[in-house]
């Protein structure tokens, strides 16, 4: 069997070898952010918002950010990575940085290690799924509204009993509300309506995650000339909508087909979809 490798702190190491003690602080509390990030047709996808991202995330949490964190820098390693794991298509990358094991909730210092880590997947660029998704809320437990709600941390508990929830009901997706009621996010991708052409995404002072792909299609909406808002989603804003899409870094748009009564098309999804490829050459 091939040895499958990953970067702990810069150094390639096996998989299999243990690297990363029982005291770890990701392990222990949560105490880690991290990014996934997709690979393809031999380009990282968008590593520059990621980075930065990353890095603010990092601060937010007074974590130490290391000099040598610079796009080129975790570029390097990653294509050095996915040389080693021989993946010649298609990958998923999780970049993931955890403060040192030292202390107990109140960390000793602030510094950081960092793990890389790849998977191959099968599609190649961004594929939009040929059935609809069917979606409805996950209403058990709120996501609250602060500081770390836009942050992408290793305290996920709210989405795995999310996802529990969604395998229960047979779903294929669960709406996030926060504490106010308002729609913000799924289990793992941003949130976008269309209604009579206009695009209308959850802002991030709602509490959504800020995404990387959510940034993409505000970008590519308003190169289009796209009219596009950032306002609080409710059931009515989705049930009156023409289209729901999610978005995310890996798997780009995936379009809802039926949320509660209300089914949608897909005609918007399908252009969105369009423009991220062009963006893969």
């Amino acid at each position: 069997m091939l040895d499958t490798y990953c970067i702990y702190n810069g150094h390639l190491v096996s998989l299999y070898e243990p690297s990363v003690s029982f005291s770890n602080r990701a392990f222990r509390y949560g105490d880690s952010i991290f990014e996934t990030i997709k690979f393809t047709n031999g380009k990282i996808m968008f590593l520059a918002d990621h980075i930065k991202r990353l890095k603010l995330g990092m601060t937010t949490l007074r974590m130490n950010v290391p000099t040598e964190f610079t796009v080129a820098n975790i570029e390097q390693l990653i294509l050095h990575l996915i040389d080693q794991n021989e993946i010649r298509k298609e990958s998923r990358i999780r970049l993931t940085v955890f403060r040192k094991e030292v202390g107990y909730y109140t960390p000793s210092i602030n510094d950081i290690s960092f793990l890389i880590e790849t998977e191959a997947v099968d599609e190649v660029g961004y594929v939009l799924n040929q059935k609809g998704l069917w979606v409805d809320i996950y209403a058990e437990i709120k996501k609250p509204i602060n500081k770390l709600a836009n942050l992408k941390t290793g305290s996920c508990l709210m989405y795995v009993m999310a996802g529990i929830a969604k395998s229960s009901m047979k779903l294929d997706d669960c709406l996030i509300i926060n504490t106010n009621g308002n729609i913000i996010e799924t289990i793992n991708s941003n949130i976008f309506v269309v209604k009579n052409g206009t695009l209308y995404t959850s802002p991030i002072t709602d509490g959504c995650v800020d995404g990387i792909m959510r940034k993409q299609i505000l970008e590519i909406a308003s190169r289009f000339k796209l009219l596009t808002f950032e306002q609080t989603l409710t059931v009515h804003t989705l049930t009156s909508g023409d289209e729901v899409f999610l978005t995310n870094a890996i798997k780009g748009i995936q379009w809802v087909g039926q949320f509660q009564n209300k089914f949608y098309t897909n005609q918007k999804a399908q252009f969105f979809t369009e423009k991220l490829n062009e963006l893969t050459n």
